[in-house]
Protein backbone atom coordinates (compact mmCIF):
# COMPACT_ATOMS: atom_id res chain seq x y z
CA UNK A 1 0.00 0.00 0.00
CA UNK A 2 1.29 3.49 -0.82
CA UNK A 3 2.46 5.27 2.34
CA UNK A 4 -0.52 7.69 3.75
CA UNK A 5 -0.48 11.15 3.40
CA UNK A 6 -0.41 13.93 6.12
CA UNK A 7 -2.73 16.62 6.33
CA UNK A 8 -0.54 19.38 5.58
CA UNK A 9 0.75 17.44 2.41
CA UNK A 10 -2.90 17.13 0.95
CA UNK A 11 -2.94 20.79 1.46
CA UNK A 12 0.18 21.38 -0.36
CA UNK A 13 -1.01 19.35 -3.18
CA UNK A 14 -3.54 21.97 -4.07
CA UNK A 15 -1.09 24.95 -4.99
CA UNK A 16 -0.13 22.80 -8.12
CA UNK A 17 -1.72 23.91 -11.82
CA UNK A 18 -3.27 26.54 -10.39
CA UNK A 19 -4.79 28.68 -13.48
CA UNK A 20 -3.31 32.13 -14.98
CA UNK A 21 -5.08 34.76 -15.85
CA UNK A 22 -6.36 35.74 -19.15
CA UNK A 23 -4.44 37.90 -20.83
CA UNK A 24 -7.15 38.04 -23.73
CA UNK A 25 -9.67 39.15 -21.96
CA UNK A 26 -7.47 41.77 -19.85
CA UNK A 27 -6.48 43.33 -23.74
CA UNK A 28 -10.07 43.23 -24.70
CA UNK A 29 -10.99 45.76 -21.52
CA UNK A 30 -8.27 47.83 -22.82
CA UNK A 31 -9.73 47.66 -26.17
CA UNK A 32 -12.81 49.08 -25.25
CA UNK A 33 -11.17 51.28 -23.13
CA UNK A 34 -9.60 52.93 -25.68
CA UNK A 35 -13.09 54.08 -26.86
CA UNK A 36 -14.95 55.35 -23.99
CA UNK A 37 -15.42 59.38 -23.38
CA UNK A 38 -12.53 60.46 -21.38
CA UNK A 39 -9.07 61.05 -21.77
CA UNK A 40 -6.62 57.73 -21.97
CA UNK A 41 -6.11 56.85 -18.20
CA UNK A 42 -7.96 59.35 -16.66
CA UNK A 43 -10.38 57.19 -14.52
CA UNK A 44 -6.82 56.05 -12.97
CA UNK A 45 -7.19 52.84 -11.06
CA UNK A 46 -10.57 52.24 -11.83
CA UNK A 47 -9.22 51.26 -15.27
CA UNK A 48 -6.83 48.63 -13.87
CA UNK A 49 -9.40 47.24 -11.84
CA UNK A 50 -11.93 46.23 -14.63
CA UNK A 51 -8.55 44.92 -16.33
CA UNK A 52 -7.68 43.17 -13.20
CA UNK A 53 -11.63 41.52 -13.37
CA UNK A 54 -11.46 40.54 -16.55
CA UNK A 55 -8.31 38.65 -16.36
CA UNK A 56 -8.91 36.67 -13.21
CA UNK A 57 -12.95 35.74 -14.54
CA UNK A 58 -11.71 34.94 -17.97
CA UNK A 59 -14.05 37.24 -19.11
CA UNK A 60 -13.99 40.44 -21.97
CA UNK A 61 -16.93 41.97 -20.18
CA UNK A 62 -16.31 41.11 -16.60
CA UNK A 63 -19.29 40.89 -13.87
CA UNK A 64 -20.29 41.18 -10.95
CA UNK A 65 -23.37 39.51 -9.94
CA UNK A 66 -22.66 37.58 -7.03
CA UNK A 67 -20.03 39.44 -4.96
CA UNK A 68 -20.21 37.66 -1.20
CA UNK A 69 -18.65 38.91 1.84
CA UNK A 70 -17.94 35.59 4.05
CA UNK A 71 -16.93 36.02 7.39
CA UNK A 72 -14.87 33.53 9.47
CA UNK A 73 -14.92 33.64 13.28
CA UNK A 74 -12.86 31.51 15.98
CA UNK A 75 -11.19 31.68 19.58
CA UNK A 76 -8.65 31.90 20.74
CA UNK A 77 -6.73 30.13 23.93
CA UNK A 78 -3.99 32.45 23.97
CA UNK A 79 -6.51 35.32 25.37
CA UNK A 80 -6.33 33.96 28.63
CA UNK A 81 -2.67 35.69 28.61
CA UNK A 82 -4.53 38.99 29.16
CA UNK A 83 -4.60 40.59 25.47
CA UNK A 84 -7.48 41.19 24.49
CA UNK A 85 -9.82 43.72 26.34
CA UNK A 86 -12.90 42.03 26.38
CA UNK A 87 -13.23 38.24 27.01
CA UNK A 88 -14.24 35.15 24.54
CA UNK A 89 -18.11 35.38 24.90
CA UNK A 90 -18.01 38.60 22.78
CA UNK A 91 -17.14 36.44 19.73
CA UNK A 92 -20.03 34.09 19.88
CA UNK A 93 -22.19 37.79 20.75
CA UNK A 94 -20.79 39.13 17.62
CA UNK A 95 -21.50 36.19 15.47
CA UNK A 96 -25.07 36.64 16.47
CA UNK A 97 -24.94 40.20 16.20
CA UNK A 98 -24.18 39.40 12.29
CA UNK A 99 -27.21 36.71 12.14
CA UNK A 100 -29.50 39.45 13.48
CA UNK A 101 -28.15 41.99 10.86
CA UNK A 102 -26.75 44.65 13.39
CA UNK A 103 -23.23 44.94 12.81
CA UNK A 104 -21.71 47.27 10.35
CA UNK A 105 -20.96 44.63 8.06
CA UNK A 106 -24.47 43.87 7.60
CA UNK A 107 -24.65 47.68 6.78
CA UNK A 108 -21.90 48.16 4.30
CA UNK A 109 -23.17 44.51 2.40
CA UNK A 110 -26.54 46.35 2.01
CA UNK A 111 -25.51 49.69 0.76
CA UNK A 112 -23.51 48.10 -1.90
CA UNK A 113 -25.64 45.02 -2.82
CA UNK A 114 -23.04 42.04 -1.51
CA UNK A 115 -24.28 38.54 0.12
CA UNK A 116 -22.99 37.82 3.59
CA UNK A 117 -21.92 34.31 4.70
CA UNK A 118 -20.91 33.55 8.33
CA UNK A 119 -18.79 30.89 9.26
CA UNK A 120 -19.07 29.84 13.07
CA UNK A 121 -15.63 27.54 13.87
CA UNK A 122 -15.96 26.05 16.89
CA UNK A 123 -16.78 28.96 19.38
CA UNK A 124 -16.55 26.68 22.47
CA UNK A 125 -13.48 24.98 21.56
CA UNK A 126 -10.88 27.98 21.33
CA UNK A 127 -7.65 27.00 20.29
CA UNK A 128 -4.91 25.83 22.55
CA UNK A 129 -2.77 29.07 24.26
CA UNK A 130 0.21 29.05 21.82
CA UNK A 131 2.44 30.23 24.34
CA UNK A 132 2.34 26.61 25.83
CA UNK A 133 1.58 24.34 22.93
CA UNK A 134 0.78 24.57 19.27
CA UNK A 135 -2.59 26.28 18.82
CA UNK A 136 -3.66 23.55 16.58
CA UNK A 137 -2.88 20.09 15.77
CA UNK A 138 -2.21 19.39 12.02
CA UNK A 139 -5.34 17.40 11.73
CA UNK A 140 -7.58 20.26 13.03
CA UNK A 141 -5.28 22.83 10.78
CA UNK A 142 -6.02 21.50 7.77
CA UNK A 143 -9.68 20.34 8.18
CA UNK A 144 -10.18 23.93 9.21
CA UNK A 145 -8.56 25.07 5.77
CA UNK A 146 -10.59 22.87 3.78
CA UNK A 147 -13.76 24.04 5.41
CA UNK A 148 -12.81 27.13 4.17
CA UNK A 149 -12.29 26.38 0.61
CA UNK A 150 -16.60 25.79 0.81
CA UNK A 151 -17.02 29.50 0.96
CA UNK A 152 -17.76 29.48 -2.65
CA UNK A 153 -20.63 27.08 -2.57
CA UNK A 154 -23.10 28.28 -4.64
CA UNK A 155 -21.69 30.34 -7.39
CA UNK A 156 -19.85 33.87 -6.22
CA UNK A 157 -17.92 35.91 -8.86
CA UNK A 158 -16.10 38.21 -6.11
CA UNK A 159 -15.09 37.07 -3.01
CA UNK A 160 -14.05 39.41 0.64
CA UNK A 161 -13.18 36.83 3.23
CA UNK A 162 -13.40 38.68 6.76
CA UNK A 163 -12.91 37.47 10.22
CA UNK A 164 -13.83 37.57 13.76
CA UNK A 165 -11.93 36.53 16.94
CA UNK A 166 -11.14 37.53 20.62
CA UNK A 167 -7.48 37.39 20.09
CA UNK A 168 -6.97 36.87 16.46
CA UNK A 169 -4.99 40.14 16.05
CA UNK A 170 -2.17 38.78 18.89
CA UNK A 171 -2.49 35.76 16.57
CA UNK A 172 -1.85 37.47 13.11
CA UNK A 173 1.15 39.53 14.80
CA UNK A 174 2.73 36.72 16.08
CA UNK A 175 2.10 35.20 12.31
CA UNK A 176 3.95 38.43 10.86
CA UNK A 177 6.65 38.06 13.61
CA UNK A 178 7.76 34.38 12.59
CA UNK A 179 6.88 35.53 8.76
CA UNK A 180 9.35 38.47 8.77
CA UNK A 181 11.67 38.68 11.95
CA UNK A 182 10.75 40.45 15.19
CA UNK A 183 10.93 42.00 17.86
CA UNK A 184 7.14 41.77 17.95
CA UNK A 185 6.72 45.18 19.18
CA UNK A 186 7.04 45.98 15.18
CA UNK A 187 4.06 44.02 14.67
CA UNK A 188 1.56 44.19 17.21
CA UNK A 189 -1.33 47.08 17.96
CA UNK A 190 -3.93 47.53 20.20
CA UNK A 191 -6.60 44.96 18.50
CA UNK A 192 -9.81 45.95 20.26
CA UNK A 193 -8.26 48.74 22.08
CA UNK A 194 -6.11 47.72 25.07
CA UNK A 195 -3.98 50.00 26.91
CA UNK A 196 -0.36 50.30 27.42
CA UNK A 197 -0.66 46.89 29.97
CA UNK A 198 -2.60 45.13 27.92
CA UNK A 199 -0.12 45.98 24.95
CA UNK A 200 2.75 44.14 26.65
CA UNK A 201 1.23 41.31 27.22
CA UNK A 202 0.77 41.05 24.09
CA UNK A 203 3.95 41.44 23.12
CA UNK A 204 5.68 39.11 25.72
CA UNK A 205 2.96 36.41 24.59
CA UNK A 206 4.47 36.85 21.06
CA UNK A 207 8.17 36.47 22.34
CA UNK A 208 6.99 33.28 24.67
CA UNK A 209 5.37 31.93 21.44
CA UNK A 210 8.27 32.37 19.12
CA UNK A 211 10.62 31.25 22.34
CA UNK A 212 8.86 27.93 22.37
CA UNK A 213 8.22 27.38 18.79
CA UNK A 214 10.95 28.92 16.55
CA UNK A 215 12.77 25.83 15.30
CA UNK A 216 9.48 24.62 13.57
CA UNK A 217 8.26 28.23 12.01
CA UNK A 218 10.68 27.47 8.57
CA UNK A 219 6.96 26.23 7.51
CA UNK A 220 4.40 28.47 6.42
CA UNK A 221 1.63 25.70 7.61
CA UNK A 222 3.37 25.29 10.58
CA UNK A 223 3.15 29.13 11.64
CA UNK A 224 -0.60 28.58 10.88
CA UNK A 225 -1.48 25.47 13.78
CA UNK A 226 1.04 26.56 15.81
CA UNK A 227 0.43 30.49 15.66
CA UNK A 228 -2.62 31.12 14.13
CA UNK A 229 -6.31 30.67 14.53
CA UNK A 230 -9.50 28.77 13.04
CA UNK A 231 -10.75 31.95 11.10
CA UNK A 232 -7.24 32.58 10.17
CA UNK A 233 -7.38 28.83 8.72
CA UNK A 234 -10.60 29.30 7.22
CA UNK A 235 -9.51 32.59 5.08
CA UNK A 236 -6.63 31.18 3.99
CA UNK A 237 -8.90 28.32 2.11
CA UNK A 238 -11.05 30.87 1.21
CA UNK A 239 -8.91 32.43 -1.01
CA UNK A 240 -6.85 29.90 -2.20
CA UNK A 241 -10.51 28.33 -3.27
CA UNK A 242 -11.02 31.41 -5.08
CA UNK A 243 -7.64 31.28 -6.72
CA UNK A 244 -8.13 27.49 -8.14
CA UNK A 245 -11.44 28.72 -9.57
CA UNK A 246 -10.15 32.02 -11.39
CA UNK A 247 -12.55 34.18 -8.64
CA UNK A 248 -10.96 37.42 -7.62
CA UNK A 249 -10.71 38.22 -4.32
CA UNK A 250 -10.57 41.37 -2.14
CA UNK A 251 -8.21 41.65 0.86
CA UNK A 252 -9.69 43.16 3.75
CA UNK A 253 -7.33 44.29 7.28
CA UNK A 254 -4.27 43.42 9.38
CA UNK A 255 -5.98 39.42 10.41
CA UNK A 256 -7.31 38.59 7.07
CA UNK A 257 -4.21 39.52 5.02
CA UNK A 258 -2.16 37.16 8.08
CA UNK A 259 -4.00 34.09 6.11
CA UNK A 260 -2.62 35.69 2.55
CA UNK A 261 0.86 36.66 3.73
CA UNK A 262 0.92 32.62 4.88
CA UNK A 263 -0.44 31.39 1.69
CA UNK A 264 1.96 33.90 -0.05
CA UNK A 265 4.83 32.38 2.04
CA UNK A 266 3.56 29.02 0.83
CA UNK A 267 3.15 29.99 -3.36
CA UNK A 268 3.68 34.20 -4.25
CA UNK A 269 1.35 32.87 -7.07
CA UNK A 270 -1.38 31.83 -4.92
CA UNK A 271 -2.43 35.61 -3.98
CA UNK A 272 -2.23 37.02 -8.03
CA UNK A 273 -5.69 37.19 -7.61
CA UNK A 274 -6.23 39.38 -5.06
CA UNK A 275 -6.68 42.88 -4.70
CA UNK A 276 -5.65 45.19 -1.26
CA UNK A 277 -9.17 46.30 -0.16
CA UNK A 278 -7.51 49.10 2.20
CA UNK A 279 -4.92 49.35 4.43
CA UNK A 280 -6.02 48.96 8.36
CA UNK A 281 -4.79 51.12 11.26
CA UNK A 282 -3.91 48.05 13.32
CA UNK A 283 -0.30 46.90 13.53
CA UNK A 284 1.95 47.34 10.68
CA UNK A 285 -0.57 46.35 8.05
CA UNK A 286 1.42 48.93 5.37
CA UNK A 287 4.19 47.05 5.74
CA UNK A 288 2.72 43.46 5.13
CA UNK A 289 1.13 44.88 2.43
CA UNK A 290 4.03 46.02 0.79
CA UNK A 291 5.68 42.59 1.29
CA UNK A 292 2.39 40.92 -0.55
CA UNK A 293 3.10 43.51 -2.86
CA UNK A 294 -0.41 44.89 -2.45
CA UNK A 295 -1.10 48.74 -3.27
CA UNK A 296 -4.57 49.36 -1.15
CA UNK A 297 -7.60 50.86 -2.64
CA UNK A 298 -8.91 52.73 0.44
CA UNK A 299 -7.10 54.32 3.28
CA UNK A 300 -9.92 55.21 6.35
CA UNK A 301 -8.05 54.52 9.27
CA UNK A 302 -10.17 51.40 9.95
CA UNK A 303 -9.55 48.37 12.19
CA UNK A 304 -12.99 46.83 12.67
CA UNK A 305 -12.56 43.41 10.80
CA UNK A 306 -15.46 42.00 9.92
CA UNK A 307 -14.70 42.13 6.06
CA UNK A 308 -15.44 45.73 6.48
CA UNK A 309 -12.82 47.69 4.47
CA UNK A 310 -12.94 44.91 1.51
CA UNK A 311 -16.70 45.47 1.46
CA UNK A 312 -16.58 49.59 1.11
CA UNK A 313 -13.74 48.72 -1.60
CA UNK A 314 -16.16 46.56 -4.15
CA UNK A 315 -17.93 49.97 -3.50
CA UNK A 316 -15.18 51.34 -5.57
CA UNK A 317 -14.57 48.08 -7.71
CA UNK A 318 -18.53 48.33 -8.58
CA UNK A 319 -18.16 51.54 -9.93
CA UNK A 320 -15.54 51.02 -12.19
CA UNK A 321 -16.77 47.98 -13.53
CA UNK A 322 -20.26 50.11 -14.16
CA UNK A 323 -18.25 52.85 -15.93
CA UNK A 324 -16.10 50.49 -18.16
CA UNK A 325 -19.31 48.69 -19.00
CA UNK A 326 -22.14 51.44 -19.51
CA UNK A 327 -20.21 54.48 -20.51
CA UNK A 328 -20.47 55.23 -24.26
CA UNK A 329 -17.77 55.75 -26.63
CA UNK A 330 -16.78 58.27 -28.89
CA UNK A 331 -18.42 56.79 -32.04
CA UNK A 332 -21.65 55.70 -30.25
CA UNK A 333 -22.15 59.44 -28.44
CA UNK A 334 -20.84 61.36 -31.37
CA UNK A 335 -18.32 62.48 -29.73
CA UNK A 336 -14.77 63.74 -31.50
CA UNK A 337 -12.09 61.49 -30.71
CA UNK A 338 -8.39 62.46 -30.10
CA UNK A 339 -6.70 64.16 -32.73
CA UNK A 340 -3.47 63.22 -33.84
CA UNK A 341 -0.26 65.59 -33.55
Amino acid sequence: MPPEISPFEEIRMLFAGLPAPSLEAAAAVRARDAQLTKPPGALGRLEEIVEFLAAWQGKAEPEINQPLVAVFAGNHGVVGRGVSAFPLEVTRQMVENFTSGGAAINQLCKSFGLGLKVFELALDLPTRDFTQEPAMTEAEGAATLAYGMEAIDGGVDLLAPGEMGIGNTTSAAAIYTALYGGPASRWAGRGTGVDDAGLGRKVAAIDAALALHGRHLADPLEILRRLGGREIAGVMGAILAARRAKIPVVLDGYVACAAAALLHALSEDAIAHCLAGHVSAEGAHAEVLARLGKKPLLDLGMRLGEGSGAALAIGVIKAALACHRDMASFASAGVSGKTRG
